[in-house]
């Protein structure tokens, strides 16, 4: 049998599915969103990676490169649900498209490689989606390569993850006879034709009959012991049903107490079915989410995702296409037609949506209206970011936008050829519109223009897109890193006056201050003033004016973080003092505090997983050393090692071809954001010319 679903109108929030395909780099997440189009009969070709054909990496740089860039949507039908699906990149550089998914996202399908199982980048995406909470339920791909194990993979998820996996099949066949799967719900096998994309249920095999019954009663166990209503009938009959056993999996996997596990090779077109029935029955529909909470004026509100609430929206991503700027959107409640107008409150700019467009990919579908739930791109929107809240103009709320990643790594571009600087500057400004995760400034001394982003690949793109998509040749100077400076002892009780008087109203501000090293990134402002000494007023200003003095460190003019200031006492005068006054008395105290502190230098890191063959591992480790890297583990199996170390992120440009060079080519690696570290003394005097 082919099991297409044909597509049909949902207008219930209950009949809908947002969610994200998060995975490793090469774990399979763009075939298995092929595979779930085709399965669900949206395209009747099945694309693949390899050939450039897949309907999300429709970007040339996708295709040229082979890996998911930008995260793409596309919608679907199944089994009377609507599905809008969210393909998101695995590769650390582009992790702010995976955090601003997931913000709009209700729940996730986490997709392992049944030979490697838990990689770098999977517990990386794996932690976002534990900081949103996301529900999420795992697929482990690939079932059909050699060494697949499909145990090993669900033991990784335990280990690595801290989740508790629930599996719900049993593979028939290893590696390449991987033919189907036993579903231990309701116990019965599913083997997929080689030769063509049909599959039949059936009895299980009498082979893995008492493998199926041993899986099933210890799935039954582990549901009990988690569930209240399972531990019930369990107590009672020393059985669960497959009805209790589908309740109970999806109040776990809402909560996030467990974590239901499928397998299947997408390639192969194997266990998409059954994947796809899981999302329905286990992952929540936008009505099964707590109602989302803003704000108006300061005081908190709630939208619940109901049509004939009012309506309210969060944009999270912006595409400038041929056909227009596209703004995607998640509507959270309330109802848009085309042709509505819609306020962004922030600014209090009102605009017409001109179309409302169903995305599925580089294609698009017309609409006359969305509702509370729905994830659709409308057109007309001129003045919409990433991040900004969309609201009917009578009944205005603030939602809180996604986060964005502070930039690591800078390059400073300018145009070629003189006349191409306009063009330079506008696409500059489009880019930032579109991935808000890259930052333009220009450098006050040099006078360059610096584009900032979270790695080196990130910044490749961004150049590459400038010059595909504007026609500009660029010229692209060295990658610089963003250092930091922070506090490694502090100062206490530096006293600080600030007195003008120029004619008419004067200024006084006395501040006393402590500053204090923190044991992470960031800053912490208190005041311990008693009496009314330093109204509150007067000492927000003071915060205020450390903020600014954070811009520029005493030692190389980097921003500083990791310190905690306290204002410990002040004095104030009944005419001169001002807000302004105890800013800008603020500002220059604690410059004066930090060069009296001992400060260090940061500069961020990278975790480097690299896999190499055996011969190879010492011109790898060597090489690691000479950059200054920090080894925490290596492994062998199977003539391959895998060696994981600290880099810091200046030592690390360069790295893919040094990799490639030192392993004839055999090499691989990933690397994740890790905490920032002090430069040693010796990098440090290099770098500030001491």
């Amino acid at each position: 049998m082919r099991a297409i679903r044909h597509p049909h109108a949902v207008t219930s929030p209950t009949a809908v599915r947002n969610l994200g395909i998060l995975a490793h780099v090469d774990a399979g997440k763009t075939t298995l969103t092929e595979r779930i189009l085709f399965a669900t009969g949206t395209v009747h070709k099945r694309g693949e990676v390899h050939d450039g054909t897949t309907v999300t990496d429709f970007d040339p740089q996708e295709r040229d490169r082979g890996i998911t860039i930008f995260a793409a949507a596309v919608s679907c039908a199944w089994s009377g649900h609507r599905v809008n699906l969210i393909d998101t990149p695995g590769h650390v550089d582009f992790a702010d498209e995976v955090e601003r998914s997931l913000r709009v996202l209700d729940g996730a399908v986490a997709v392992f490689d049944a030979v490697a199982g838990v990689e770098p980048q999977s517990e990386s995406v794996w932690r976002q989606a534990d900081r949103h909470g996301v529900p999420r339920i795992a697929f482990v791909n690939k079932l059909d390569r050699a060494g697949a194990d499909l145990d090993a993979a669900v033991a990784s998820i335990r280990e690595r993850l801290g989740a508790l996996p629930l599996v719900v099949q049993l593979p028939i066949g290893r590696e390449e006879g991987f033919t189907g799967v036993v579903d231990l719900l309701a116990m019965r096998s599913l083997l997929w034709h080689p030769d063509s994309d049909t599959y039949e249920r059936g009895p299980v095999p009498e082979s893995l009959r008492q493998e199926a019954d041993r899986r099933r009663r210890a799935l039954e166990e582990a549901v009990a012991a988690l569930h209240a209503d399972a531990l019930d009938e369990f107590c009672a009959t020393s059985a669960l049903t497959e009805r209790t056993l589908v309740r109970a999996l999806r109040e776990l996997t809402l909560s996030g107490d467990a974590v239901v596990v499928l397998c299947g090779s997408a390639y192969r077109n194997r266990g998409i079915e059954p994947l796809l029935d899981a999302v329905v029955a286990y992952l929540p529909s936008p009505a099964d989410m707590p109602a989302v909470r803003g704000t108006t004026d300061g005081a908190e509100q709630e939208r619940a995702p109901d049509p004939a609430e009012p309506f309210a929206a969060l944009a999270f991503k912006v595409s400038v296409t041929a056909s227009g700027r596209l703004t995607y959107v998640r509507v959270y409640s309330g109802t848009l037609r085309k042709g509505d107008r819609v306020r962004d409150p922030a600014t209090g700019r009102t605009e017409r949506v001109g179309r409302i467009v169903r995305v599925q990919a580089d294609r698009h579908e017309e609409q006359e209206e969305t509702v509370a739930g729905d994830i659709v791109a409308v057109v007309g929107l001129k003045g919409a970011r990433a991040g900004t809240t969309l609201c009917a103009p009578e009944a205005p709320v603030v939602l809180e936008p996604p986060s964005v990643a502070e930039p690591v790594v800078s390059v400073a571009v300018e145009a070629r050829r003189a006349t191409d600087t306009g063009r330079l500057s506008a696409a500059l400004a489009r880019l930032v519109e579109e991935d808000p995760s890259l930052v333009v400034r220009s450098d006050a001394e040099t006078g360059q223009t610096v584009l900032s982003g979270m790695g080196e690949l990130h910044l490749e793109v961004a150049v590459e897109k400038i010059r595909r998509g504007h026609g500009v040749e660029v010229a692209v100077g060295r990658p610089q890193v963003s250092y930091r400076e922070t506090v490694v002892k502090g100062v206490t009780g530096l006293i600080h006056r600030h007195v003008k008087q120029d004619g008419g109203a004067g200024q006084f501000a006395h501040v006393v201050l402590d500053v204090e090293p923190l044991d992470e990134p960031g800053f912490e402002f208190r005041s311990t003033v008693v009496g009314g000494r330093v109204p509150q007023e007067y000492a927000r200003a003071v915060e205020a004016g450390c903020r600014d003095a954070l811009e520029e460190g005493p030692l190389g003019g980097y921003p500083v973080t990791g310190l905690r200031v306290t204002l410990t006492d002040g004095a104030t005068h009944s005419k001169d003092s001002s807000e302004l006054a105890f800013r800008t008395a603020g500002r220059f105290a604690l410059r004066e505090a930090l060069r009296a502190s001992t400060m260090a230098l940061l500069e961020p890191v990278v975790e480097v997983t690299a896999t190499v063959p055996e011969e190879g591992v010492g011109g790898v480790l060597g090489d690691l050393a000479a950059r200054r890297g920090r080894v925490s583990g290596s492994t062998a199996h199977a003539g391959t090692a895998v060696i994981t170390a600290a880099v810091p992120l200046a030592e690390f440009f360069g790295y893919a071809s040094r990799l490639r060079g030192r392993t004839q080519g055999r090499g691989t690696f990933t690397t994740r954001p890790a905490p920032l570290a002090p430069v040693p003394p010796a990098a440090a005097d290099a770098l500030l010319g001491r």
